[in-house]
């Protein structure tokens, strides 16, 4: 009946609301249970979705089915009717002996105990082991692409991950002509893939199509203003000594055809003749005709008032350059804890990175046992830490290896005494801490403005000595008008005193 199927979408609706709602009642510590709720999560919102499209679709009643079946069942024989429809459900039964029976109180309810032991995560297969659960990038592979390059710089993984959305000429070594292949566009591609498949991942409960529409339209508005860096319209008529590239002195010359600066004019010169030169005047020249390779003969499409083939490649090709800073930069947090991940896996042996790997998947099942323990059993004391060297807490909660702690001299204070007093355990923790807000408010609270000047200063008498000596040191410079005695001789040339009375000890006044 379309009736029963219209009351099974709405207990359907309430199930998943109920489901969702136990769901965000608990917060899991470890990042693999949160992920795994929030695709839960996520998944029982695109059910919501679905389920209440059908109903609508039910309500609507466009072929008259849903209004019939009520007026055939008021205005006949209710016992009739129930009969006719309980022979319908014995018949339907008899050929589907086995059909299973759904029971939504279950199917939304969160799996405790061995039932959610005995079901893998949806995040099990989701993340490499790199990314340790979307808290890592994991770009060996664009890095590999990148390396392969021609004319690419030879930048390490650590280099990589701070330059990998700086597409700018000198920066990743590629020039504007050399970016035209289609190797560069398969690598900007996988980039801006892995990106947006890495940001779907860790936040499902984003709405992400919405996120990269906006980066497309604020792309296709840059676009059409021409504000888009590195891929400005250039105009057939530019000569290539153009002066509109900023030169790092006056006597530079800037080479518009091979892209790169001359030290003065003579240089310039002689690499006219040069091959490198002929040839990237050329492959420029066919660009700014709007030419593709190899077919110059075909007729232009920027002579019938359309964009050239050329301007299309570059189009593409900085559309996924765009979204992948985009992206680099609304998971800037990501990137730097994968930049700080990479810097400590470098002093760890082998050994230690695959302990570290075990205790990343072991850490979760840890702790859903100590979770689901009988209620009548006391857990205090399988809950306590062991921690008797009084050591940092990692991420997941436990203690850091203690060669770990010696190697970043956590075990040393640095007292600030114009932080209050406060100690920081550690040097990486004490140099921070001079570019804080609790520092630079110290030093603002001293009468100190300039704090650049002030760095590994922690004792307030220092800090206020040297400021006082900055201080006299401008007051010195700095010359007073009004305070300069203005002295006139017979004729009437006033000049200052010292030079008055230099003047008059040598005779010539």
């Amino acid at each position: 009946m379309l009736l029963e199927e219209q009351r099974f979408l709405h207990e359907d609706l309430e199930r998943l609301e109920q489901g969702i709602a136990d769901r965000i009642s608990e917060e899991p510590k470890h990042i693999r249970d949160r992920l795994a709720r929030d695709h839960q999560i996520a998944q029982f919102l695109d059910r919501i979705s679905s389920q209440s499209s059908k109903l609508l679709t039910i309500y609507r009643d466009a072929d008259g089915t849903r209004s019939r079946e009520i007026q055939q069942i008021g205005s006949g024989d209710p016992m009739d009717e129930f009969h006719k429809q309980l022979a319908e459900i014995r018949s339907f039964h008899a050929r589907y002996p086995n059909e299973p029976v759904e029971n939504l109180e279950r199917a939304y309810r969160p799996k405790k105990g061995p039932d959610a032991d005995s079901q893998p995560s949806i995040v099990d297969t989701m993340f490499t082991g790199e990314e340790a659960f979307g808290r890592f990038f994991d770009l060996h592979t664009c890095h590999e692409m990148y390396l392969n390059l021609p004319n690419a710089k030879r930048l390490s993984y650590l280099q990589y991950l701070d330059s990998f959305d700086n597409f700018a000429p000198g920066a990743g070594g590629l020039k504007r002509a050399e970016k035209l292949t289609d190797q560069y566009f398969a690598y900007v591609g996988q980039l801006s893939q892995d990106l947006e498949t890495f940001m779907r991942k860790t936040r499902p409960l984003e709405n992400i199509d919405k996120v990269v529409a906006d980066f497309d339209k604020e792309f296709d508005t840059a676009w059409e203003k021409g504000d888009v860096s590195d891929w400005k319209n250039e105009e057939p008529s530019a000569k290539s000594t153009s002066s509109s590239k900023q030169t790092s002195s006056s006597d530079a010359v800037w080479c518009d055809d091979c892209e790169k600066e001359f030290k003065n004019e003579n240089v310039y010169k002689g690499h006219l003749s040069g091959k490198k030169h002929i040839r990237a005047a050329a492959e420029r020249a066919k660009r700014l005709q709007g030419e593709p390779d190899g077919a110059s003969s075909a007729p232009n499409e920027a002579q019938k008032g359309g964009p050239s083939p050329y301007r299309l490649k570059e189009r593409a090709i900085a559309e996924r350059e765009f979204r992948v800073k985009r992206l680099a930069s609304a998971m800037s947090t990501e990137r730097s804890d994968t930049r700080v991940n990479v810097e400590r896996k470098q002093g760890m042996t082998e050994r230690e990175r695959q302990q570290e790997l075990e205790i990343l998947f072991s850490a979760a099942t840890t702790a859903s046992q100590a979770k689901d323990a009988e209620d009548g059993e006391d857990n205090d004391d399988e809950d306590k830490i062991y921690n008797p060297l009084k050591l940092p807490l990692a991420w997941d909660g436990k203690p850091i290896p203690f060669w770990l702690y010696k190697l970043h001299g956590l075990g040393v204070e640095f007292p600030c005494e114009i932080c209050g007093n406060f100690v920081y355990m550690g040097r990486r923790a004490f140099d921070k801490h001079f570019n804080e807000a609790r520092h630079i408010y110290g030093l603002k609270c001293l009468g100190i403005t300039n704090t650049s000047l002030f760095r590994d200063i922690t004792v307030i008498d220092e800090a206020l000595r040297l400021w006082d000596r900055i201080q006299k040191e401008k007051r010195k410079d700095k010359v007073d008008d009004g305070s300069v005695v203005q002295m006139e001789d017979a004729e009437g040339n006033v000049m200052p005193e010292k030079v008055y009375y230099d003047l008059q000890k040598q005779g010539l006044l």
